[in-house]
Formats: structure tokens, sequence, C-alpha cells
């Protein structure tokens, strides 16, 4: 049985990269796909583009700036009846046989929930950014072997903690019955947030690892918005998740490695990336969640 998929990919101003995506998605071998762009109301001639090059792409055009999290809940309830919701950054590159890998990765293992693409560096493509997300101790996630050179060390198909959220398939089922991602994020950590709360329901990741793409690193967001929300997202996530049996056993690593991120944007305080970590961790402290930045 081959899985029917929709590739969801929200734009904000992403015109320059956004040609690279579609027609990288163009090339697919997987037989059974749609792709829906929300545009976050972007100003650079997107809109006007897509319309021009791309007549079959479904586009929903948004009033203003909601967010990745809210475009990717959009973009998925458009996307009826498939059975994959597959989220793929504006700012990427997928080999050919990308989605097919992909979908094949969930029909292999009908307990995973989701699966995890091989993400390179689009400009040094033997360069890993992410072989499935892995929880560091004291529960923070990293992308298992970032910066690494790819020589095949991550070449199986084994279960990790979530998928990076920049290229990413999940069931339809699983999503729906979790409510896609959280909109108190706004955006960043919403993978994280969406596999921890699958984990909690019993279903796992799977890394799917010829399933690949290439990603600019933070091409249409990054900077100072990006270190706010990092950085209030991750307190948010310790508040939602942690148990007080997490906290027993990892509350050193834990407050060391809070105390290591304010530190280090102390340490740079004249940078407003910096500033911004701060006000985000003060944020998370207190509670607030949504668009603040």
């Amino acid at each position: 049985m081959t899985l029917s998929a929709a590739v969801v990919i929200v734009n904000w101003n992403g015109r320059e990269y956004l040609r690279t995506c579609l027609d990288s998605l163009r090339r697919q071998t997987h037989p059974q796909f749609q792709v829906i762009v929300v545009d976050n109301a972007s100003t650079d001639g997107s809109l006007e583009m897509l319309a021009a090059a791309y007549p079959e792409v479904q586009v929903e055009a948004l009033d203003e700036n909601m967010g990745f999290v809210m475009g990717s809940n959009i973009g998925a309830a458009r996307a009826g009846d498939v059975d994959v919701l597959v989220m793929l950054n504006n700012d990427t590159e997928a080999e050919s046989d990308w989605l097919r890998n992909l979908c094949a990765a969930l029909e292999a293992h009908p307990d995973a929930g989701a699966a995890a693409s091989k993400m390179l560096l689009f400009d040094h493509r033997n360069v890993l950014h992410s072989a499935g997300d892995i929880m560091a101790p004291g529960f923070f996630p990293q992308n298992r072997g970032v910066w690494e050179v790819d020589e095949g060390q991550y070449d199986e198909d084994i279960w990790v903690f979530g998928p990076c959220g920049g290229a990413a398939a999940y069931r339809r089922e699983v999503w729906e019955a979790l409510e896609g991602f959280d909109p108190r994020l706004f955006m960043y950590l919403e993978d994280v947030d969406l596999a921890w709360r699958m984990q909690k329901a019993g279903w796992k990741t799977v890394f799917a690892p010829e399933a690949q793409v290439y990603h600019h690193l933070s091409a249409t967001g990054g900077g100072r918005m990006a270190s706010y929300y990092v950085g209030r997202n991750l307190i948010l996530l310790h508040r939602w998740h942690l148990t007080r049996e997490d906290w027993r056993r990892e509350w050193r690593a834990i407050l060391a490695g809070h105390a290591r991120i304010v530190g280090d944007a102390l340490r740079a305080w004249r940078g407003e990336a910096a500033r911004a970590r701060l006000q985000g961790v003060v944020h998370g402290l207190l509670g607030l969640t949504g668009r603040r930045h």
C-alpha cells in the first residue's frame, strides 16, 4: 500500500528559496501527494510567483504573519483525507526519492507515528544538520549528528526522540489525535513538544536515513526572533513535560543547562540575540505564551 501525503510548506518572505524547494518537489518519485503552501502575509512577491509558476500548488494566503506553528496547522487542516502530513521548510531542497522513502519508513514501522528525514547543509552537502532529534542529559533537545561529516554513521532506521520539524512526516491520525503543533509556542521547538506528546500517547519516531533533504539554516527566521522563542519555549517545555521523577533524577543537569544558557547570554549582553534569549527565559518562567516578539 502506498501512503498518500500532503507536503505543507509555511512561507514568509522566502521567495528566493521557495522556487528551489518547489522544483525539488516536482521531481519527487512518490506517486500520490499534494503540495500546500501557507503564506504568512509575504511582501516579497511570493504569492505572485506561486500563481505564475506553480499552478499545481495549493496556496493558503494569510492576512497576517501567524507564525510557523499556526501556518503548519492551517496547512494540515487543508490537506484533507491523506495518510501522511509532511512539514517541510521553505528553504530546503529534497532529493527526488525523499518523500517516497519517508512514507516507506512509516509503512515499514506501523508503531511509528512520525518519520524523521536526514537533513544536510545546503551549501555543504556532506555535513549533517539532523539525523533526527535526541534528548541530551537534562532534557535538552539536540539534532543528532549536527555538524558531523556524513560518512554513513547514521544510516540505520532506528528510533529517535522525534523528527526535526524542518522535514518531518506525521501520520494524519496521530497529528489529529494530538491536535498538531501547539499554537502557544508560535514558532521553534514545536516539533520537540509534539514528539514529547506523541511518546506519552504511545507513538514512536523512526529515522529514515534514505529520506535526504538539504537545508539553508534559518534562511527566513533566526537571529533575535529565534533566540527569544528558543529561550522561552525550552522553559515552557520543561514546565509542561517534566515529571517529579524527571526532576528527581536530572535536576542537576537541568539547572546546569539553563544556567549555562543564561551565562552565555549574559556574557554576550551587548548583542541583540543575547538580550532576546534572556527575555525569552524570563517570559518562559512567567508562563507567557503565543506571539511575543
